[in-house]
């Protein structure tokens, strides 16, 4: 069976994102990080951040805090999501998170306003006797509001198996 790849370079998503000191604080909690540069801002500069920075997996949930409608104005629409349109045509299965990965060229720290683009960039198939899984990649690129330099870059890789049809 293959899979559809005509939706590599499609972008998936666009998104603005005010980077906020409680959200990156309980999301240090939440993950059990109890460097205190994630909770007091002395702490972060006596550190040589400029301000609170964000864990290093932040970025993963940084799209569900801090995407206020206001900040989303003025954003080229992306229309629907090509990763949809992958997955719609593959039927039922199990959905995974494969993987997830970050290069960052500077950290993310509160106060920061960070523009998103995702972007798929691979899709491919491996096939075992029993099953076969599709994988979709998905990379975004976060870039600061006001210099549009690149702070980091996620790479989401997210996977379909399904039985073969017998």
């Amino acid at each position: 069976m293959a899979v559809d790849t005509g939706v590599i370079g499609k972008v998936s998503g666009r998104r603005m994102v005010a980077v906020e000191r409680s959200p990156v604080s309980v999301f240090a909690q939440a993950v059990k990080d109890g460097d205190r540069v994630y909770q007091d801002r002395r702490a972060a500069q006596a550190a040589g951040f400029s301000d609170i920075p964000a864990p290093p997996t932040f970025p993963f949930a940084m799209p569900y805090w801090g995407s206020y409608p206001e900040l989303q104005e003025g954003l080229e629409p992306t229309g629907a999501n090509p990763m949809w349109e992958v997955m719609g045509k593959l039927g039922p299965g199990l959905i995974l998170h494969g993987e997830q990965e970050f290069t960052y060229h500077r950290p993310v720290v509160v106060g920061d306003v960070l523009r998103g683009e995702d972007v798929i960039t691979d899709v491919y198939e491996r096939e075992s006797d029993t099953h076969v899984m599709t994988f979709i990649v998905t990379d975004t690129t976060w870039t600061d509001a006001s210099s549009g330099d690149v702070v980091v870059v996620t790479r989401f890789n997210l996977i379909h198996r399904a039985r073969k049809p017998t």
